[in-house]
């Protein structure tokens, strides 16, 4: 008989209860009882959804406070000694300031996990790193699922993908020397969860996906031969792409299972099936993991069929991934469009698919037959539907002629022509876009969509809010302004709710990192943009002011990748849909009096093959896509770009091919290490490095500053040099945000008159 399973669940509740529980601890209004019990309340629900629909095991362990790959460096005691915490006695406030930083120490860094919107905390290696167990945490969770009295399966990050995916800092050397320190801890961490009565532990090595050299490689077969001297089953869990050119390998491998991916890479599925051996459990990722379309059942259930009689017993059902990047609960849903709704599967959905095909496997398709038939009618409703398609919006596309894509000048005559009016000092400062939003006007806004505020009111209220942000700017003294988004939800939310092909869900959250979540539109058909979206809201913010108002808007790539995307078409040309629609809105904004509009980017990285072979196709559309977004403009109109948490420097050429006059990066997390990647390339353009990290609850330093700017300046001309935060400043407080930014003001008026 086959079974089936799932690598990891949501964690953050069906309607966020640990975001708000979390924040409630970090402001002092809850104490560490109560994030406990919502946590355990919220494990157990999950669990319960799984053992209900008769998955093989209960997923545990795949629960966190703020980020799983934390979770792991904490088990295994491996944070940075810069902290001064005891690892032995690691306490919840101190866990968070790994995460977010205190006052003493800066956060640890973050970036993207693989290519998705989730961001982990990065975990920082040194020769003299040391490791000790720690996993009080996870066998905690352990024996709270014991009390449901169903079968358990621990998920850990693998100890080669937790080095790879962690930063060497300090003195020069490989983090792969580490791996003999780190290996009996993850051995003793074995030995506990057998002492627990755990028969299997699933071990993710996700960096099988990537171009790993042969050194890297060489170390899974010592690494695993050590664990299976525990004594558990262990099934080895990949995801995100291809790995059948690990077959070997894979095989060779004392392992007793091994989950590969073939929603993403559908062609390594008959290699595995032929291969693999039949004695070994072979799970495979039938459903969609990271996106929220229903499946059609009876066309997996036509590939299943031959392979569950060659596996027997052997053959695992389950999600492409965690279900961690998928919304939780479809049925709680009670505004969505109803076609619309019939189209979509969030994660306890994609459950009870799992079970339907399960049963379907094991006691015949008649046992299932209308859930089958539902899944299929579905699938050709969605594959037919006219509200899908706009021919116009097709023609245009088709149509474009040679050179849309490019600006009417190279960036040398455009520079002049904006420095002649702009009239900005040196080192001339700004801010990425969002101000704090406050509870009024979260209130406001909320007011405003369910009817309880009139548009006047609403409009009033969001222009008050803006005034105050220009008016605070004026004082701060900041040379180019922004009007801080007070009208916006969600920098991708706000603009897909204003354009044609986009549909919007009330609790289709996913986390983003810690407990800042996401509500990602979901692009059903095409797109286009019936009317302005942001120009009245820069207009106004423009008269209150001399100084140049830059427009603020998300590029074309940020908002594919932080959607849930239709997947009957290729993603390049949603993309190009979607930046067609935003160049309507830029030419607008020009024609408004706007001539700095910032289109940010920050997902571009993110969007990258995992495989190098694969670049070069992504990064010729994305960069096109922006290109298109901002074309058309005079060359006195000044574009910004904004990219953040990311790693760019092995795709410098693309990034400078989407010829922006201005960057902005977040580099303060990692002290300029990035910049000096853009200054050895000799980026072309004007460049704004991060000069203090948002995303951490403390006020820098001028010292810190003038540090990070020092750095800059060595590598970039000061003529070239912008000054700016990390990212938008949405998350913080007011007087955080006022006190930093006097920072950042007074520092770079301090090195314009030593730079003078």
């Amino acid at each position: 008989m086959s079974q089936f399973h799932i690598l990891g669940y949501p964690r953050i509740g069906a309607k966020r209860e640990l975001k708000f529980a979390v924040e409630a601890y970090w402001k002092g209004q809850q104490d560490e009882n109560h994030v406990q019990t919502v946590a355990a309340t919220i494990r157990e629900q999950n669990w319960q959804v799984q053992k209900q629909h008769q998955a093989a095991f209960i997923s545990v362990s795949d629960f966190s406070f703020y980020d799983h790959v934390l979770d792991i460096l904490v088990a295994v005691g491996g944070i940075p000694r810069r902290f001064g915490f005891n690892p032995q006695q690691l306490s919840l406030a101190q866990y968070f300031q790994l995460a977010r930083g205190n006052a003493e120490q800066v956060a640890m860094e973050m970036t993207k996990w693989f290519d998705t919107n989730y961001h982990y905390i990065v975990p920082e290696w040194s020769v003299d790193t040391e490791f000790s167990l720690n996993a009080d945490h996870l066998i905690q969770q352990i024996q709270q699922a014991k009390t449901l009295n169903h079968a358990i399966k621990p998920t850990l990050l693998g100890p080669i993908s937790l080095l790879f995916l962690g930063k060497e800092k300090g003195s020069s050397f490989n983090r792969l020397d580490l791996l003999p320190k780190l290996l009996p801890v993850y051995k003793a961490l074995l030995a506990q969860l057998k002492a627990e009565d755990i028969e299997w532990v699933q071990i993710d090595e996700p960096i099988l996906t990537l171009d790993l050299s042969a050194e890297w490689l060489a170390a899974f077969l010592p690494t695993y031969k050590a664990l299976h001297q525990e004594g558990l089953s262990i099934l080895l869990a990949t995801y995100f792409g291809d790995v059948s050119e690990h077959l070997a390998l894979l095989q060779d491998l004392p392992i007793q299972g091994l989950h590969i991916d073939v929603v993403r890479a559908p062609q390594q599925l008959d290699t595995f099936v032929e291969n693999w051996s039949k004695d070994k459990v072979l799970s495979l990722g039938i459903i969609d993991g990271r996106n929220v379309w229903r499946a059609d059942l009876r066309k997996i259930l036509d590939k299943l069929t031959t392979i569950k009689n060659q596996w027997n017993n052997n053959l695992w059902l389950a999600p492409s991934c965690s279900l961690l990047h998928s919304p939780q609960d479809l049925s709680i849903e009670e505004k969505l469009d109803t076609t619309i709704k019939s189209w979509l599967a969030f994660a306890q959905q994609k459950v009870e698919e799992l079970s339907v095909l399960n049963k379907a496997l094991n006691q015949g398709e008649e046992a299932v037959s209308n859930e089958l038939f539902l899944s299929y009618a579905a699938a050709e409703d969605r594959r037919t539907n006219k509200r899908i398609h706009q021919d116009a919006v097709k023609a245009r596309l088709s149509q474009l002629p040679k050179g849309a894509d490019q600006r009417k000048s190279p960036f040398a005559t455009r520079i002049a022509a904006q420095q002649a009016w702009l009239n900005l000092p040196l080192l001339p400062t700004t801010t990425i876009g969002s101000f704090p939003q406050t509870s009024e006007i979260r209130q406001a806004r909320a007011a405003f969509k369910k009817g309880e505020l009139s548009l006047e009111a609403y409009e009033t209220a969001m222009k008050k809010e803006i005034a105050h942000v220009v008016q605070v700017q004026e004082e701060l003294d900041i040379d180019v302004p922004v009007h801080g988004e007070a009208e916006r939800n969600d920098m991708v939310e706000y603009f897909g709710e204003q354009l044609s092909g986009f549909v919007f869900t009330q609790f289709a959250w996913v986390q983003s990192y810690g407990s800042r979540c996401v509500k990602p539109p979901i692009i059903y058909g095409d797109v286009s943009r019936p009317t302005p979206m942001t120009v009245k809201w820069s207009s106004y913010a423009q008269s209150l002011t001399k100084r140049p108002m830059k427009g603020m808007l998300t590029g074309p790539v940020t908002i594919l990748q932080w959607s849930f995307v239709r997947d009957d078409i290729p993603r390049s040309e949603v993309t190009k849909q979607i930046a067609l629609a935003l160049n309507d809105e830029v030419l607008d904004l020009e024609k408004a009096g706007i001539k700095v509009i910032q289109i940010d980017e920050p997902a571009i990285r993110e969007g990258l093959p995992l495989k190098r072979k694969d670049w070069d196709t992504y990064l010729d559309w994305a960069c096109e896509a922006f290109r298109l977004s901002s074309s058309g403009v005079e060359d006195s109109t000044q574009i910004h770009t904004h990219m953040c948490y990311s790693e760019f420097n092995d795709i410098l050429p693309a990034i400078a091919s989407m010829d922006a006059d201005v960057i902005t990066i977040e580099t303060s997390r990692s002290d300029m290490e990035l910049l000096t990647a853009f200054g050895d390339f000799k980026y072309p353009n004007d460049i704004g490095p991060g000069v203090y990290d948002i995303h951490s609850p403390r006020v820098p330093s001028a010292k810190e500053v003038t540090h990070l700017l020092r750095k800059a300046l060595e590598v970039v001309d000061a003529k070239r040099l912008w000054v700016n935060p990390d990212c938008g400043l949405k998350t913080r407080a007011w007087p955080e945000t006022i006190d930093a930014l006097k920072v950042m003001v007074q520092v770079a008026k301090q090195l314009r008159k030593e730079l003078s």
